[in-house]
């Protein structure tokens, strides 16, 4: 018998193995935290499957998401991303991993881990939320209204409401896969 899965990721192998596999699993990685918030950053205005289609590239052309390396990009190396067909070439969008990678270690600094910053929002603990239907749940809630205002003004870009939402999904912050879905209760 087919497992049921979240209506939005059916039918595309690509979608559903990472549904399967990493969509809404807690993360208190640091360097998977930062993955996740580069390639939402970059899905700001584009539709998810995109950026998944092209995260081994992005893996490539940004040292596997090494944010060390990253806060340590030259104007040379920006310009060299922004030629690289593989990856979403936005300017705004390149700059600001490179900005971001620097916020996220004066984070690191301030908290111990951008995991304890990041997680103290839920108290630790995953909110978990009782939608039937994926397009039930929302773009943005409160909870990112504040964690966006807090990042930004911690100098972070590209970390709208809607961007901190759908990396509170990611990371699992939020359970919001369907009730019905075998991954609901695992995760």
């Amino acid at each position: 018998m087919e497992k049921h899965r979240c209506g939005w990721c059916v039918g595309d192998t690509l979608y559903e193995t990472y549904h399967d596999n990493e969509w809404g699993v807690p993360v208190k990685d640091d360097h998977t935290l930062f993955e996740f918030l580069i390639l939402e950053t970059f899905q700001a205005g584009l539709s998810w499957i995109t950026v998944l289609r092209k995260r081994e590239n992005f893996r490539k052309a940004f040292d596997h998401f090494d944010y060390k390396k990253i806060a340590k990009y030259d104007q040379k190396k920006i310009d060299d991303l922004l030629q690289d067909a593989g990856i979403i070439r936005n300017k705004l969008k390149v700059n600001a991993t490179v900005t971001n990678a620097q916020a996220f270690m004066k984070v690191q600094e301030e908290f111990g881990s951008f995991s304890k910053y990041i997680w103290n929002f839920v108290n630790g603990v995953p909110i978990k939320n009782t939608f039937r239907d994926y397009r039930n749940a929302p773009a943005n809630t409160p909870l990112s209204d504040t964690i966006s205002k807090d990042l930004k003004k911690r100098g972070f870009k590209f970390v709208g409401t809607t961007v901190v939402y759908a990396h509170m999904q990611a990371t699992g912050m939020v359970n919001d896969h369907e009730t019905n879905c075998f991954r609901y209760d695992e995760v």
